[in-house]
């Protein structure tokens, strides 16, 4: 730590007692650092005092800080006692507040005055209105904006008053007092400070630090390189330069220091990566290039907060690693859990009959939870995914969930502060479970969260609101993180940007070097406009981007090794632009600098078609397959033979998933049970007209029926999308009904032989001498008669396709290998096994498709235009064997798609 140990070596020369001396710094974090270099210069007297700025100024003032939570709600009880038009309630009151809060301390803090610019605003807002006719509607946005500034150009300095009169303050209002004070203090006070590694002061700051310079009870220690110093151009020097030209820096008090440390020869490496995450992915590479495998004087500076997690992953081999920077807490499991419970007890505030399954089920996945609790979600999603239950009653969840240990946060709360109690009690409860130390940190935190809203809320008579207790959770856990401990004096260090204030390394790694990221940009949440902000001089993004520009650079000034990876790639908000701070390097410094080019060099999962091996246990399933062989198994095959294998050899099927709309698979099983119904009502009757009738006029009675047996609610066809898939099976179900009945009419004979026919132990032999055999099972949605012909029919939700069939010598062997011949292979293997049922010996056979897309044309019947029936079973035996060859693996169907 060079500039640290200088600081201590100055001060010893000057003293050999440091107890004397107070040390101002930007954080506290370089206080450990500093007892280090005393330990390490065997310094043996008392410590100096150690203060941030922020909380020397407090000193000062003598007046009791108060922010967040505490102040919004102390805000909002005075504002409500103002006639103001609008009068917000606290759920709107919170969305501005807070962002109007920062802008206020920046006018305290930067500016004179703070109601001449809360009166300039206003009457920016008058002038843009000059001349317009307004008219009476409130709601016109022009006139949203001059009311707002009216009513805070009231409310403001009556906060200011009401504040003062308890002794609270804001930080600007501490800034605002403090600038009649330090005068005063800096004349009578006994202290020497010393202030260490600062750029930028707020005006208060800079007339403390003068003062105190100028009663000669203080120094300054600036850490500056002549390479951005010297330069007017760069913006990292803008600061300091103007501290030198004060009139306190002369020939007996020097501006120390400005060094030239960014020249001497450095390795930098600009890294373009593909991706954001790729970045953290180069580190093992890059830790290899360093000599002193302990990292003692490394550091990796995230300036995405994001990457923590994966670049924490990839250095689980370092022994010592130390976490500077906090994990935001709204980025962990448990977070977003707290998030939906609250967004479920909005919603149950407008329905209050029942849940949205996607509402409940991830709370139910994210809470931590309890082995029986695993147990009866388990249960509870088995139930709602088997039903398709998309709106779950709330008798249901009831009936299902009563014993979950957190049932109770799922009922709609009585009021905010008994969903807060359950809250609290359940974190409580909770912690006694198994959980890794991020997660328990998490719930500690939001325990704690809970905690200090109900206190703060409790002394104030005004109701909360789920709404409003979601936004105060909300706000409150967006600030907080959790921190680590790890060792900060040896081993890798993981930080932050600006947790690197005053400290040095040999070798720096920076990931997300961005433009976006460093420097953030015009990116300022703020009601304050940028040329409102330049003219009384509060800061701007300008100022915002010379800080950070010194922050970098003064980093890797001392750096022998600097590396930096920037995400080349364009998503979301991220262009894929490296940072400016890269560009003026690589254009304006005199290093020879590395560039690398970084691809996502991950391979598909999927390289070439899966293949799977038939194994002897592989073969002894499909010797026990050919007992039980059904159509549908070979169409399966011809579709994809992995497909056959997963299912049919390792007997896996996929899992249940909720349909908020019907799918095509469920849309053709809703109009093949009403039918089925419909029918079944009908076997072994010759139909007449009337049957026809009745059945058509009771459709909807089966179609409910229908909806049962697919274990459906009743309410799934209600409305959307479900209510017109509803009323499309229906015009089909009554299109085949008309045209049976016009058969009917016609003078036809047609009889319903039998629906749903159950078949099995069929037998189709796989070699002249009948040794091999196979055995058909399977089912046949209808079989009729008409006029004499027995009718083997199968329902396809799908339009028919190549029912023709041309078999000859050439093509006999293979002809059904092709997927687009799985309806007419089908169709043959039915029509082999009713030939071979002895109860439909002697009639004529025929079969074909009734299609639900063409449901009025009726059936589409199989056609031999060359070939027959026999022709058509040696090519199913050929497939047949083919799927039993053991010299043939099952391998993938890639499907490839034309343009």
């Amino acid at each position: 730590m060079k500039f640290l140990a200088k600081i201590v070596d100055e001060l010893l020369s000057q003293n050999s007692d440091l107890s004397g001396y107070t040390i101002v710094l930007p954080g506290k974090r370089p206080i450990v650092f500093i007892r280090q270099i005393l330990e390490e210069k065997n310094y043996s007297g008392f410590l100096p005092n150690f203060y941030t700025i922020e909380e020397l100024i407090i000193n000062i003032v003598d007046q009791q800080l108060i922010q967040g939570i505490a102040l919004w709600l102390f805000a909002f009880d005075v504002y409500k006692t103002l006639p103001l038009i609008p009068n917000d309630d606290f759920a709107e009151f919170l969305k501005w507040f807070p962002t109007l809060q920062k802008d206020w301390d920046d006018i305290l803090k930067f500016s004179e005055n703070d109601e001449a610019v809360l009166q300039y605003m206003f009457d920016e807002e008058r002038i843009k209105e000059w001349a317009q006719d307004l008219g009476d509607e409130e709601e016109v946005p022009r006139k949203k904006f001059l009311n707002f500034w009216r009513n805070m150009n009231i409310f403001l300095p009556f906060l200011k008053k009401k504040l003062k009169e308890r002794n609270f303050a804001t930080s600007g209002m501490i800034t605002e007092a403090a600038k009649n004070k330090i005068t005063e203090f800096a004349k009578n006070t006994s202290e020497n400070f010393v202030f260490c590694g600062f750029n930028a002061f707020t005006p208060v700051e800079e007339k403390l630090v003068r003062n105190l310079l100028q009663w000669d009870k203080a120094q300054c220690f600036f850490q500056a390189d002549h390479y951005y110093f010297d330069d007017e151009r760069q913006e990292a020097g803008k600061f300091l330069r103007n501290h030198k030209l004060w009139k306190e820096f002369n020939d007996s008090r020097a501006f120390n220091w400005i060094e030239n440390d960014f020249n001497q020869p450095k390795k930098i490496k600009i890294y373009e990566v593909s991706g954001n995450v790729t970045q953290t992915k180069i580190l093992p590479d890059i830790f290899k290039d360093i000599n002193n495998k302990t990292f003692t004087n490394t550091a990796v500076v995230l300036l995405d907060e994001n990457l923590l997690p994966a670049s924490l992953d990839v250095m689980h081999d370092i022994e010592n690693l130390n976490i500077t920077m906090g994990f935001p807490l709204k980025n962990l499991s448990f977070s977003n859990a707290v998030k939906q419970l609250f967004y479920l007890q909005k919603q149950l505030e407008k329905n209050k009959s029942s849940y949205y399954y996607r509402d409940i089920f991830p709370i139910l996945e994210e809470l931590p939870k309890t082995a029986e609790d695993e147990d009866i979600i388990n249960h509870f999603k088995a139930q709602i995914e088997e039903k398709n239950i998309v709106y779950i009653s709330k008798n249901l969840v009831t009936e299902l969930l009563h014993d979950l240990s957190y049932f109770n946060l799922l009922h709609k709360t009585e009021s905010g502060f008994h969903f807060l109690d359950a809250l609290t009690a359940y974190c409580q409860k909770i912690k006694w479970l198994e959980l890794d130390d991020i997660q328990y940190e998490n719930v500690s935190h939001f325990e704690n969260a809970f905690k200090i809203i109900k206190n703060q809320i409790t002394p104030y008579a005004f109701d909360v609101q789920i709404e409003t207790l979601e936004i105060l959770i909300n706000q409150h856990i967006n600030s907080e993180s959790i921190d680590f401990q790890g060792e900060p004096l040896r081993g890798l260090q993981v930080m932050g940007l600006l947790e690197t204030r005053l400290l040095n390394f040999e070798n720096v790694i920076m990931l997300s070097v961005n433009e976006g990221k460093l420097p953030l940009g015009n990116s300022q949440n703020t009601y304050i406009p940028f040329d409102i902000r330049k003219h009384f001089d509060l800061h701007t993004f300008l100022e915002n981007d010379s800080i950070y520009a010194y922050h970098f650079y003064r980093l890797i000034q001392d750096a022998e090794n600097v590396h930096l990876l920037f995400n080349a790639l364009s998503s979301g908000v991220n262009t894929g632009e490296k940072s400016r701070f890269i560009t003026q390097i690589e254009m304006e410094s005199s290093h020879t600098i590395e560039h690398l080019i970084v691809e996502n060099t991950s391979e598909p999962i999927v390289t070439k078609p899966i293949e799977f091996i038939k194994t002897e246990i592989v073969m002894e399933q499909l010797q026990k397959w050919k007992s039980k062989v059904s159509a549908s198994h070979l169409t399966s095959y011809l579709y994809n033979p992995v497909d056959f294998y997963l299912s049919k050899i390792l007997n896996t099927s996929e899992a249940d998933e909720i349909e908020e709309e019907l799918s095509v698979r469920n849309y053709g099983n809703l109009v093949h049970f009403t039918l089925q119904e419909i029918y079944e009502n009908l076997i072994g009757k010759i139909l007449k007209n009337s049957d026809l009738e009745n059945s058509i006029k009771r459709i909807d009675e089966y179609i409910n029926l229908a909806i049962a047996k697919l274990k459906h609610q009743p309410e799934f066809y209600d409305k959307g999308m479900n209510f017109i898939h509803k009323a499309i099976a229906k015009k089909v179900i009554e299109a085949i009904l008309k045209y049976d009945l016009e058969l009917t009419k016609q003078g036809n004979t047609l009889e319903i032989i039998d629906i749903e026919r159950r078949f099995d132990q069929v037998d189709f032999y796989l070699n002249d001498n009948k040794t091999d055999k196979i055995s058909f099972m399977g089912f046949i949605d209808r079989i009729d008669r008409l006029n004499g012909t027995v009718r083997i029919i199968d329902y396809k939700s799908a339009k028919t396709k190549n029912l023709v069939i041309k078999l000859d010598e050439n093509n006999k062997s293979d002809y059904f290998h092709s997927n687009d011949r799985k309806q007419a292979m089908q169709l043959c293997i039915y029509q082999y096994v009713v030939e071979n049922l002895p109860e439909f010996w002697g009639y004529p056979v025929e079969t074909g498709i009734w299609s639900f897309a063409e449901a009025k044309k009726g059936i589409a019947a199989l056609q031999f235009e060359k070939g027959n029936l026999d022709d058509a079973m040696t090519s199913i035996q050929s497939l047949i064997l083919e799927i039993l060859n053991p010299d043939v693996p099952f391998t993938e169907n890639i499907k490839s798609y034309g343009f």
